[in-house]
Protein backbone atom coordinates (compact mmCIF):
# COMPACT_ATOMS: atom_id res chain seq x y z
CA UNK A 1 0.00 0.00 0.00
CA UNK A 2 1.22 3.24 -1.36
CA UNK A 3 1.20 6.45 1.60
CA UNK A 4 -1.35 9.22 0.65
CA UNK A 5 0.67 12.14 -0.13
CA UNK A 6 -0.61 14.06 3.38
CA UNK A 7 0.71 10.73 5.38
CA UNK A 8 4.46 10.27 3.51
CA UNK A 9 4.66 14.22 4.48
CA UNK A 10 3.94 13.63 8.16
CA UNK A 11 6.06 10.66 7.87
CA UNK A 12 9.51 12.48 5.87
CA UNK A 13 8.70 14.88 8.79
CA UNK A 14 9.08 12.10 11.61
CA UNK A 15 12.79 11.55 10.06
CA UNK A 16 13.97 14.52 9.82
CA UNK A 17 12.78 14.90 13.35
CA UNK A 18 15.25 11.74 14.06
CA UNK A 19 18.16 12.39 12.14
CA UNK A 20 17.89 15.74 13.78
CA UNK A 21 18.29 14.04 16.75
CA UNK A 22 21.32 11.81 15.76
CA UNK A 23 22.89 15.34 14.60
CA UNK A 24 22.11 16.35 18.01
CA UNK A 25 24.21 14.16 19.63
CA UNK A 26 27.24 15.49 17.98
CA UNK A 27 26.89 18.83 18.62
CA UNK A 28 26.51 17.49 22.76
CA UNK A 29 29.94 15.73 21.85
CA UNK A 30 31.56 18.98 20.64
CA UNK A 31 29.65 21.18 23.11
CA UNK A 32 32.70 21.17 26.10
CA UNK A 33 29.52 20.57 28.80
CA UNK A 34 30.84 17.40 30.56
CA UNK A 35 27.46 16.39 31.62
CA UNK A 36 26.08 17.01 27.93
CA UNK A 37 29.26 15.04 26.29
CA UNK A 38 28.93 12.06 28.81
CA UNK A 39 25.36 11.50 27.52
CA UNK A 40 25.79 11.23 24.28
CA UNK A 41 29.03 8.94 24.30
CA UNK A 42 26.45 6.48 26.36
CA UNK A 43 23.84 6.78 23.80
CA UNK A 44 25.94 6.42 21.21
CA UNK A 45 27.97 3.40 22.32
CA UNK A 46 24.30 1.77 22.60
CA UNK A 47 23.43 2.41 18.74
CA UNK A 48 26.82 0.86 17.99
CA UNK A 49 26.36 -1.70 20.05
CA UNK A 50 23.39 -2.15 18.44
CA UNK A 51 24.55 -2.81 15.32
CA UNK A 52 25.38 -6.48 16.24
CA UNK A 53 21.37 -7.67 16.97
CA UNK A 54 20.14 -9.55 19.48
CA UNK A 55 19.53 -8.15 23.10
CA UNK A 56 22.04 -4.97 21.98
CA UNK A 57 19.63 -4.15 19.24
CA UNK A 58 17.03 -3.43 21.74
CA UNK A 59 18.60 -1.29 23.85
CA UNK A 60 18.84 1.04 21.02
CA UNK A 61 14.76 0.95 21.03
CA UNK A 62 14.67 3.68 23.67
CA UNK A 63 16.15 6.04 21.25
CA UNK A 64 14.86 5.34 17.91
CA UNK A 65 11.26 4.54 18.97
CA UNK A 66 10.63 7.70 20.83
CA UNK A 67 10.57 9.22 16.99
CA UNK A 68 7.99 6.71 15.73
CA UNK A 69 9.10 5.30 12.59
CA UNK A 70 6.30 3.50 10.62
CA UNK A 71 6.91 -0.32 11.30
CA UNK A 72 8.16 -1.42 7.91
CA UNK A 73 10.67 1.35 8.39
CA UNK A 74 11.61 0.15 11.74
CA UNK A 75 14.73 -1.53 10.81
CA UNK A 76 16.51 1.14 8.35
CA UNK A 77 15.88 3.87 11.16
CA UNK A 78 17.88 1.61 13.80
CA UNK A 79 20.50 0.62 10.96
CA UNK A 80 20.92 4.25 10.06
CA UNK A 81 21.46 5.05 14.08
CA UNK A 82 23.69 2.56 14.37
CA UNK A 83 25.32 3.64 11.34
CA UNK A 84 25.66 7.58 12.61
CA UNK A 85 27.40 5.99 16.04
CA UNK A 86 30.05 4.48 14.00
CA UNK A 87 30.65 7.52 11.81
CA UNK A 88 29.26 10.55 14.24
CA UNK A 89 29.19 13.58 11.97
CA UNK A 90 28.13 17.38 12.21
CA UNK A 91 25.04 18.76 9.74
CA UNK A 92 25.78 18.95 6.35
CA UNK A 93 26.01 22.93 5.60
CA UNK A 94 23.84 23.41 2.63
CA UNK A 95 23.74 25.80 -0.25
CA UNK A 96 21.76 27.59 -2.67
CA UNK A 97 21.81 25.78 -6.50
CA UNK A 98 23.63 28.21 -8.17
CA UNK A 99 20.81 29.33 -10.56
CA UNK A 100 18.92 30.37 -7.04
CA UNK A 101 16.35 28.23 -8.57
CA UNK A 102 16.60 25.54 -5.20
CA UNK A 103 18.82 23.94 -2.80
CA UNK A 104 20.75 21.24 -4.28
CA UNK A 105 19.99 17.63 -3.64
CA UNK A 106 21.35 16.70 -0.98
CA UNK A 107 24.49 14.03 -1.78
CA UNK A 108 24.37 10.36 -1.95
CA UNK A 109 27.28 7.84 -0.11
CA UNK A 110 28.05 7.95 -3.44
CA UNK A 111 29.77 11.38 -3.57
CA UNK A 112 31.64 9.98 -0.18
CA UNK A 113 32.56 6.72 -1.23
CA UNK A 114 34.40 8.65 -4.13
CA UNK A 115 36.52 10.77 -2.23
CA UNK A 116 37.43 7.93 -0.31
CA UNK A 117 38.82 6.16 -3.47
CA UNK A 118 40.64 9.25 -4.06
CA UNK A 119 42.75 8.39 -1.10
CA UNK A 120 41.97 4.43 -1.13
CA UNK A 121 41.44 3.02 -4.67
CA UNK A 122 41.08 -0.31 -2.60
CA UNK A 123 37.43 0.95 -1.59
CA UNK A 124 35.81 1.18 -4.99
CA UNK A 125 35.64 -2.99 -4.88
CA UNK A 126 33.94 -2.08 -1.62
CA UNK A 127 31.57 0.42 -3.29
CA UNK A 128 30.68 -1.95 -6.05
CA UNK A 129 29.86 -4.69 -3.53
CA UNK A 130 27.86 -2.41 -2.11
CA UNK A 131 25.91 -1.99 -5.11
CA UNK A 132 25.27 -5.15 -6.08
CA UNK A 133 23.92 -6.80 -3.00
CA UNK A 134 20.11 -7.41 -2.07
CA UNK A 135 18.94 -5.91 0.99
CA UNK A 136 19.12 -9.12 3.16
CA UNK A 137 22.75 -7.84 2.78
CA UNK A 138 22.84 -4.62 2.89
CA UNK A 139 23.60 -3.65 6.43
CA UNK A 140 27.12 -5.54 6.73
CA UNK A 141 28.09 -3.68 3.36
CA UNK A 142 26.96 -0.48 4.79
CA UNK A 143 28.48 -0.97 7.78
CA UNK A 144 31.66 -1.89 6.50
CA UNK A 145 31.51 1.21 3.81
CA UNK A 146 30.76 3.80 7.00
CA UNK A 147 33.67 2.00 8.96
CA UNK A 148 35.93 3.60 6.01
CA UNK A 149 34.52 6.95 5.67
CA UNK A 150 34.93 7.15 9.82
CA UNK A 151 39.11 5.71 8.82
CA UNK A 152 39.50 8.80 6.84
CA UNK A 153 37.00 11.24 8.15
CA UNK A 154 34.98 11.81 5.29
CA UNK A 155 31.10 13.55 5.66
CA UNK A 156 28.32 11.46 5.12
CA UNK A 157 24.55 13.30 4.87
CA UNK A 158 21.95 10.99 7.16
CA UNK A 159 19.44 12.53 6.13
CA UNK A 160 19.64 11.12 2.32
CA UNK A 161 21.44 7.93 3.56
CA UNK A 162 18.19 7.44 5.87
CA UNK A 163 16.11 8.26 2.84
CA UNK A 164 17.57 5.83 0.91
CA UNK A 165 17.88 2.85 3.32
CA UNK A 166 14.45 3.05 3.74
CA UNK A 167 13.46 2.25 -0.05
CA UNK A 168 16.07 -0.63 -0.22
CA UNK A 169 15.26 -2.06 2.73
CA UNK A 170 11.44 -1.75 3.10
CA UNK A 171 9.48 -4.97 3.53
CA UNK A 172 7.42 -4.42 0.99
CA UNK A 173 10.69 -3.78 -1.24
CA UNK A 174 9.59 -1.50 -4.78
CA UNK A 175 12.69 -3.04 -7.15
CA UNK A 176 12.47 -0.42 -9.44
CA UNK A 177 12.73 2.21 -6.49
CA UNK A 178 15.27 0.60 -5.28
CA UNK A 179 17.13 0.11 -8.42
CA UNK A 180 16.95 3.56 -9.12
CA UNK A 181 18.39 4.25 -5.59
CA UNK A 182 21.32 2.24 -6.71
CA UNK A 183 21.77 4.10 -9.97
CA UNK A 184 22.04 7.64 -7.89
CA UNK A 185 24.39 6.04 -6.06
CA UNK A 186 26.78 4.76 -8.81
CA UNK A 187 26.00 7.91 -10.73
CA UNK A 188 27.38 10.13 -7.93
CA UNK A 189 30.11 7.74 -7.17
CA UNK A 190 30.97 8.11 -11.25
CA UNK A 191 30.66 12.07 -11.69
CA UNK A 192 33.35 13.88 -12.21
CA UNK A 193 33.87 17.01 -10.22
CA UNK A 194 35.87 20.01 -10.44
CA UNK A 195 35.55 20.90 -6.76
CA UNK A 196 34.27 19.30 -3.59
CA UNK A 197 30.68 19.74 -3.63
CA UNK A 198 29.43 22.49 -1.23
CA UNK A 199 26.92 20.25 0.56
CA UNK A 200 29.34 17.88 2.00
CA UNK A 201 31.82 19.77 4.51
CA UNK A 202 35.80 19.05 3.51
CA UNK A 203 37.44 16.73 6.17
CA UNK A 204 39.23 18.24 8.72
CA UNK A 205 43.20 18.35 8.01
CA UNK A 206 45.06 16.17 10.18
Amino acid sequence: MIPQASSMEEIRQRRRRFINHLYGLHAKLESGRQHQTAEARRELALLRRSLTGGRQEADAYAVVFPYDPPVDEQQAWLLVAGLFALHPQPRPRRTPDPSGAQRRPSPSIGVSMRRLVERRSSAERRFLQLLGVDHTALPHYLRQAVQLLHTENIPLDYDRLLNDVVTLMSEHHDLERAHRVRLSWARDFHRQTRETPADVPAAPAT
